[in-house]
């Protein structure tokens, strides 16, 4: 039989309407379990076991929160189980899924985050649907590492590497994947992996050394919320980000899908006069996306490179941004965050192709 450990965080898996609106509730959580065993996707093979590290709307979540859930995984005797299904609300799952992908990246067993569109007696919720092919995917696949299963819109249920999901879009709640390539689909219980040239093999995932482990303890685990995140626009106005009195260690800047941003040598507008301000007051200036440093850039790009921003490369904005929360909570020297942040490789977040033999 396997042993299955769920963990509930809240969201809209465990949510339920609330007069007008929607939010946590206790007993929407664990109907979840109710639900499942009383469906026909319900697997005579698995025993599942509860936990509940969290109770809140996944837009809530804080660097606090995730340190809350972190400690409850880690604290889990994982040779007692065969996959942990973490639940989470879909809004903010990208960058959980990422953060705790860098935390365990080494994990031995599958830790699968699943998410709901909708309440569970909502007759458009995935929510089921979305648990049970977690469920399978571990009892199936039982690949070691952090993924994301979830269904689109065409009810496609798509398996997801844990760093490499972006977030759900409005309108059509749907989840992407850099280069649209996830990492595999599951489809009446068994799961089929993709194979792309930018995708690792299963075989890969199976090594324990293909990718480096992060030292950490739970006690003195620490992620920084002090990095500011940017996107850009036509029309940004820089000179309204004042840091004079309160100071980040970090801005994350945002590009356009060309990997450009406003590069206008001097005025309110301009990106490089605001890394040259940044840089004045101590504060690290990255950007991203980039797909590759050493490719074509657009002379945009090159002006902002010369004005002294860290280029993350390969990288989502999500992968990135949890990684400088995690690089700047782990180090007080910025040089050894730098590195950290653009010369570390812990769980496949760089979307670079692979060489299949």
């Amino acid at each position: 039989m396997k042993q299955l450990l769920v963990l509930f965080t809240g969201g809209t898996i465990g949510s339920k309407k609330q007069g007008a609106g929607i939010d946590v509730d206790q007993s929407g959580t664990y109907s979840l379990i109710d639900v499942y065993l009383n469906s026909t996707r319900q697997r005579d093979d698995s025993i599942l076991h509860t936990i509940q590290p969290l109770n809140l709307l996944s837009e809530n979540m804080t660097t606090d929160d995730w340190i809350v859930l972190a400690e409850a995984i880690r604290g889990v005797d994982t040779a007692l189980y065969d996959g942990l299904v973490i639940t989470h609300g879909s809004d903010t799952l990208a960058y959980s899924a990422a953060m705790l992908s860098y935390l365990f990246a080494n994990s031995s067993i599958p830790i699968v985050l699943t998410a709901s569109n909708y309440p569970l007696e909502d007759e458009r919720s995935n929510g089921l649907r979305n648990f049970s092919n977690a469920i399978d995917f571990i009892a199936d696949a039982g690949l070691p590492g952090v993924f994301v299963v979830y269904e689109d819109d065409q009810g496609n249920a798509h398996v997801y590497l844990g760093t490499r999901i972006t977030q759900a879009v409005s309108f059509t709640d749907q989840f992407g994947s850099p280069y649209g390539v996830p990492y595999g689909t599951m489809e009446n219980g068994a799961f089929s992996w993709l194979e792309h040239g930018r995708n690792p093999t299963p075989e890969a995932l199976l090594q324990p050394a293909a990718q480096s482990s992060l030292v950490w303890e739970p006690t003195s685990l620490r992620l920084d919320s002090n990095v500011v995140y940017i996107k850009p626009y036509p029309g940004l106005n820089y000179s309204y980000y004042d840091f004079s009195l309160n100071r980040p260690k970090a801005v994350l800047h945002d590009l356009h899908h060309s990997g450009t941003a406003c590069a206008i040598a001097e005025g309110p507008y301009s990106l490089p006069q605001f890394i040259a301000y940044c840089i004045k007051l101590g504060i690290d200036v990255y950007i991203c996306p980039i797909r590759d440093q050493s490719d074509s850039l657009y002379s945009s790009s090159l002006r902002l490179i010369e004005a002294g921003a860290i280029v993350i490369e390969k990288l989502s904005v999500e992968a990135a941004l949890t990684k400088l929360m995690l690089a700047y909570g782990l180090y007080g020297d910025k040089a050894e965050a730098k590195a950290f942040a653009i010369g570390s490789s812990l769980y496949y977040e760089h979307n670079e192709a692979f060489n299949h033999i």
